[in-house]
């Protein structure tokens, strides 16, 4: 298998999160309605989901830099982000390299709707764990951030293969827990992780699914 790297977590770690009174805040209903992933789950209330996922300039300038340093990308290389939510790191990708070829999808419609304009004609709708309409190595990179925990095994299986399929460099990022304290704030804050695994059991299944890809997991 790939490096375990570290590219997101320095963003991750900024933020401060109640996660009991997630827990105690008729969690189930909110769970239910932040799996629609649609208004509520990106700009409405923060019980159902980010509470206004809005756009930050160069916030994700250093993801998106970190992304191309690490895997030597240059115009006219191909990039597919897999979930890719509002697009917002492929938009400063994008800043950085001009003429690279981004392609991106989500299961969405709300999320693709509030991209960049400049970004949403190589956008699309389609579900993760679903067979990707590419041909075998068809992209440079394919990155998939915190998208796979929503899956389940069987999803997760197609969805790694079809990476592993159509990418010839791959990097994945997916909450994860070292230990039980971790492993309490996870279960008591997620909303839409289906898979709530330690990462020894993470790394166990990309083998057992034949990826070798990058990975990074982030903690709560």
């Amino acid at each position: 298998m790939g490096r375990l790297l570290e590219i997101v977590t320095p963003l991750h770690k900024a933020t401060k999160r109640d996660v009991l009174a997630r827990m105690n805040d008729d969690k189930v209903q909110c769970m239910i309605k932040a799996k629609e992933y649609e208004f509520d789950y990106w700009d409405g209330d923060r019980r159902y989901g980010y509470g206004g996922y809005k756009f930050i300039e160069g916030r994700w300038a250093p993801v998106a830099q970190a992304l191309i340093d690490i895997y030597g990308l240059k115009n006219g290389d191909k990039v597919l982000d897999v979930g890719c939510g509002k697009a917002f790191l492929l938009y400063e990708m994008k800043k950085i390299l001009p003429d690279l070829q981004v392609t991106g999808f989500d299961i969405s419609k709300h999320g693709i709707a509030e991209a960049r304009d400049n970004i949403k004609p190589y956008l699309f709708n389609y579900r993760a764990q679903d067979a990707y309409p590419f041909g075998d190595k068809s992209f440079d990179l394919v990155i998939s951030l915190g998208t796979f925990h929503n899956l389940h095994l069987f999803e997760l299986e197609t969805a790694l293969k079809e990476v592993e399929r159509v990418g010839k460099n791959k990097y994945i990022m997916v909450e994860g827990y070292r230990n039980e304290q971790e492993q309490f704030n996870l279960e008591c804050w997620a909303l839409t992780a289906v898979q709530i695994l330690h990462t020894s059991e993470w790394i166990w299944f990309y083998n057992k699914c034949g990826y070798t890809g990058d990975y990074e997991f982030i903690y709560f």
